[in-house]
């Protein structure tokens, strides 16, 4: 059976599995008292909801997955690790655990499939040629082992792929989302780089967001919580590593990264706020985009169009990127395909810009200022002056 067909039954499998599955964990968090109550500071929701619908997802990626992925090392490992990071997220939405037992609790569940060889052992970049972080050891360890620079590496970038996508789960439906469309884009560059393993497990980490989205959409009936968002977090940081960062293409280095934008700017920028104004970096605020558009008066479908549609414009670049043949990889570039790449970049530039403005990111200090507190803007001259 070809990689894409059994990429696309394991996509709609997942997505018929959380679809059903989402009101038994609704059953499960009303028992169990993971409930998550409105609150006035940082929330857009208005009726207390449950909060695991993260574990529809993972039970719809585990059946997939042994179903479609081939049951090898990685494979265990990759599963046993979302396991974990589920278990993690599952405590913080029931027990709402502290910063530190939370990251520890991701390290350890990235360290498994990191340990299997879920790691990036090489690349290659552009004027530099291909670089091995994994020949430079940071660590001598008893009996011969050492720690080397590429699982460390792997480790903090899929640790940091799920705290992106933990900060974006604040309204109902960003996150699924996000990681349906990034799911879609990574699923399809992987099966084009002969990644079948890493195709199909983005395809079900899709298909699992849609199935979700059923029930995460506004209004929301319930929410992934961080059992779900730490483990989408998880796999598509697995996904970037196998499918894409794992390869000798030269432009493979940057597709998650394009993909990913909008999570990965939407974090940088709420980590730079907070910095900015000494609040810690795991506070929770009203400094992420899609807080900045409720202050501004958009409505929750409004702000899911804005954000789906800048994702979805970033992915359409990665995929034009991969698959415009607009050079021949030794350095002539085709000028038909050349101006048909510029076009999807201008269109992503334009999109970001329009966002950025949308947002009021840039926006200057004599119009207005954002309260440290809350996120919110004041202006400091009339309506009209400050829209200039």
């Amino acid at each position: 059976m070809p990689a894409s067909v059994e990429a696309a039954l394991a996509f709609v499998l997942a997505g018929i599995l959380a679809l059903l599955l989402v009101p038994v964990t609704d059953r499960v968090a009303r028992r169990i008292g993971a409930i998550d109550y409105p609150d006035d500071q940082r929330s857009l929701h208005a009726l207390p909801t449950p909060r695991l619908g993260g574990l529809a997802i993972f039970a719809a990626v585990l059946v997939a997955a042994l179903i479609w992925l081939p049951w090898d090392g990685e494979t265990r490992a990759i599963l046993t690790g979302a396991a974990l990071i589920t278990a993690v997220g599952m405590l913080d939405d029931v027990y709402e655990l502290g910063a530190a037992p939370k990251l520890l609790g991701q390290i350890v569940a990235v360290i498994v499939p990191v340990a299997a060889g879920v790691t990036v052992d090489s690349f290659t970049v552009p004027f530099l040629g291909r670089l091995d972080p994994g020949s430079v050891e940071l660590l001598a360890l008893p009996g011969g082992g050492a720690i080397d620079l590429g699982d460390v590496g792997t480790t903090l970038g899929i640790v940091a792929m799920i705290n992106v996508i933990n900060l974006i789960d604040g309204v109902d439906g960003l996150a699924a989302g996000v990681c349906l469309i990034s799911g879609v884009a990574l699923a399809v560059i992987a099966l084009s780089l002969d990644r079948t393993a890493a195709g199909i497990l983005a395809a079900l980490t899709a298909g699992a967001s849609l199935g979700f989205l059923r029930h995460g959409f506004p209004p929301a009936s319930t929410f992934m919580g961080d059992t779900g968002s730490n483990l989408l977090g998880f796999l598509l940081g697995v996904v970037a590593v196998q499918g894409a960062l794992k390869t000798n293409a030269v432009i493979a280095l940057f597709l998650p990264l394009i993909v990913l934008t909008v999570p990965i700017l939407d974090t940088g920028f709420v980590v730079a706020k907070r910095l900015k104004y000494g609040q810690p970096i795991y506070k929770a605020d009203r400094w992420h985009f899609h807080h900045r558009m409720a202050n501004i008066g958009f409505s929750q479908r409004r702000t899911l169009a804005y954000l789906y549609g800048w994702t979805a414009v970033m992915a359409a670049l990665a995929l034009a990127l991969r698959f415009v043949p607009y050079s021949d990889d030794h350095g002539s570039f085709d000028p038909l395909w050349t101006a048909v790449i510029a076009v999807f970049g201008l269109l992503a530039i334009a999109a970001s810009v329009y966002l950025i403005y949308v947002l009021e990111i840039l926006k200057l200090r004599r119009f207005s200022r954002i309260d440290p507190e809350t996120g919110e803007f004041e202006a400091l001259l009339p309506d009209r002056e400050a829209s200039g």
